[in-house]
């Protein structure tokens, strides 16, 4: 009696061991999206998102900026349509109730991103760490939705959408193949 609970033990903890070795090699959760132009405007570029230790990691580049800060943001809808990137809607907001903010904080939209930063060569290269948001099939994913570049800097205050200017380039957040 004493063999077979020892041998159910080993097999209990090995069984413990495989779960965790397996976790290490599952893929965490990823999307992309291709940012194109709206109409008039040359910017363009790719994003990555990971979805890992309960936030969304972003990175990725955008060209033809006018060298500064952009506002940066996932809207409510996946809808790229129209030449202005309006089809977009608003800010994504999973809560519903929030105030738009900056990127960090319990005061803001989900989809509030912040800025990137464009050099003199009108390149924006970003590493962008977002709670709140997710790469799931929960209220608060980001797939499926709109990624948008603005023309101007987000104030981080202004309501609703931080005084950010027209929509310069937008992407359909899709699940990495």
């Amino acid at each position: 009696m004493r063999r077979t609970a020892l041998i159910a033990l080993a097999a209990a903890g090995s069984l413990a061991a495989c779960a965790q070795i397996s976790s290490l090699f599952t893929p965490a959760p990823s999307a992309t999206a291709e940012l194109l132009p709206t109409k008039g405007s040359e910017v363009r570029g790719n994003v990555k998102l990971v979805q890992r230790d309960g936030e969304v990691l972003l990175s990725g580049k955008v060209s033809g900026l006018t060298p500064g800060p952009h506002g940066f943001h996932v809207h409510e809808k996946g809808d790229c349509s129209a030449p202005d990137g309006s089809s977009a809607g608003p800010h994504f907001d999973p809560a519903g109730s929030k105030a738009h903010g900056g990127p960090s904080g319990n005061q803001r939209h989900g989809g509030d991103l912040g800025n990137i930063t464009a050099d003199a060569a009108g390149v924006a290269s970003f590493d962008l760490r977002v709670m709140g948001i997710t790469l799931g099939s929960d209220p608060a994913s980001v797939v499926g939705r709109a990624l948008i570049v603005h023309a101007k800097p987000d104030d981080l205050t202004t309501q609703p959408s931080g005084n950010s200017g027209p929509r310069l380039a937008c992407g359909l957040i899709s699940r990495a193949p």
